[in-house]
Formats: structure tokens, sequence, C-alpha cells
């Protein structure tokens, strides 16, 4: 007789850190993550009571993290590690997409670092210092946010921001080959454009230029934050035990359309 799985709990007893936790993605996969029956730590730069409401919606514990400070990632990991006594999943998703960021003609330095800062190196901080904890107990799956423009060029282009996805899935892609015998799966999530405030906006402030990136995704919409989450709890979970070092990309076909489908 073939032993029966319970998949709503796949993620029981697991200890999961999600960035960027009290709004879109992270918000979502936060609450996924913790209807899977993982132990969920929320962190975030938002203030004290956004974090700790959602905190207490998924039954866990709020951080308040800027995640381009290395001190308070360092803080951040340290103190779930000292709460609960493992890490067993880490999600970077945390990251910005500033209006005054888009041609490299015209984008400043300053916006160019602090994207790099917060997409980026908020990567390198989170991985840096949750590895060892992973390590140390032999296993741990790591999903660090790129995007479908770190595989394809966009000509609606936001020069810093594609550039940090770039890096982000190459950085993974490393990580995952070094680490993949030693326990530790980590895979970049690629997702293309999402119903989140900051597509909304993206929409509010140049309708024209969101509309041109809708028009070619095959799929006819956006992802919402939920599919996304679900892609995260998958990769978090060992259904995807055998997956590492991969671009794992959730974006309704577009970086694969050469041009979308007539309506049939």
């Amino acid at each position: 007789m073939i032993e029966q799985q319970d998949l709503t709990k796949r993620l029981a007893d697991r200890v999961a850190v999600v960035t960027g936790g009290a709004g879109g993605i992270g918000l979502a996969t936060a609450r996924r993550l913790a209807s899977e029956g993982a132990r969920v730590v929320v962190a975030d730069i938002c203030d004290d009571r956004l974090g700790q409401e959602v905190a207490e919606e998924v039954g866990g514990m709020f951080v308040r993290t800027d995640v381009a400070d290395e001190a308070d990632v360092e803080r951040l990991y340290a103190r779930t590690h000292e709460a609960y006594g493992s890490i067993d999943v880490a999600f970077h998703n945390a990251g910005i997409s500033p209006t005054e960021d888009s041609s490299i003609l015209s984008t400043g330095i300053d916006v160019w670092r602090r994207v790099q800062e917060v997409n980026l190196t908020s990567v390198y901080y989170g991985c840096k210092h949750v590895l060892p904890y992973m390590l140390e107990q032999g296993k741990g799956s790591i999903i660090n946010t790129a995007s479908f423009v770190a595989v394809m060029g966009a000509a609606t282009s936001q020069i810093s921001y594609s550039a940090s996805k770039g890096g982000v899935l190459a950085m993974t892609r490393e990580m995952g080959v070094e680490f993949a015998r030693r326990g530790v799966r980590i895979n970049a999530l690629c997702p293309g454009p999402v119903n989140t405030p900051l597509l909304q906006e993206l929409f509010a402030a140049d309708p024209e230029r969101a509309q041109r990136r809708l028009v070619h995704v095959p799929m006819g919409r956006f992802a919402e934050p939920t599919e996304l989450a679900a892609a995260v709890a998958f990769l978090a979970s060992d259904d995807s035990s055998f997956i590492t070092a991969s671009e794992f990309l959730v974006d309704g076909g577009i970086s694969s359309a050469y041009v979308t489908p007539l309506e049939v």
C-alpha cells in the first residue's frame, strides 16, 4: 500500500526566515510557509507595529531588519537560531525598484548604488550569515529572489535593478554548486511581473510603461503574490530535494516568448 503524505504540513517543525516579509511576495510567502507548518521569522524594515501584526498572524516572530546593514542581518540570524535552535529555510526576498532607476543614460550613481545594496549586497549578507548555521546542521534551503530580467533584456530599462538581479542569479548558481554536497540547496526564484504594491505604483506613475510589460506576458496577466509563495514553499520543501543552483522561473512564459499568442 502506498504511504500517503500530508503535503499541507510538509514544512512542519522547520524554521523559515523571510526578508521583506511584511508585504507583497514576502507576506504571501510568510503566510504560505506558516500554513504548511513552518515557524516563520518575519524580517522587514517596516515599523514595529506592522511587523508584529504580521508575526502574530503567522504565529512567528518579527525582527526589524535593514537588509543592507550587515550587522542587522547577522543579528537576524543569531536571534532566529537563539529562539528556535535551527534555521531550515531562508527566503531572501527584500528589494527595491525606484522610479529613478531607468536607462543607464539617466540613472545616477547614488540610485545605482542604493539598488545594488538592497537587492544584491543584502543577498550576499544573508547567505554569508545563514550558511554557517545550515552547514553546521547539515541541511537547509536558501531561496534568493532574482527576476526574469536576470535572463533576458528589458526594453523598459531599470539598469541597476536588472544588474542586481543578474548578480543574484549568478551568485546563487555559484553557491548552489559549492554547497551541493553539504546538504544545503540554494536556488534563485525568478518571477515575472507580479501584482504587488511596487507594480501598482508603476501603473499609477506610468500606465503606458506598465502596459508595455503586460502585453508581453503569454498568459495575459501578471502573477499574484500567492503564486510566487507556492513556488517558494516547493523550493523550501523536500519535494525539491534534487533541485539546486537553479533559475526557477515563475513568469507566465514571458522569458520564452517571441510574440504572445493569438486569441483563439
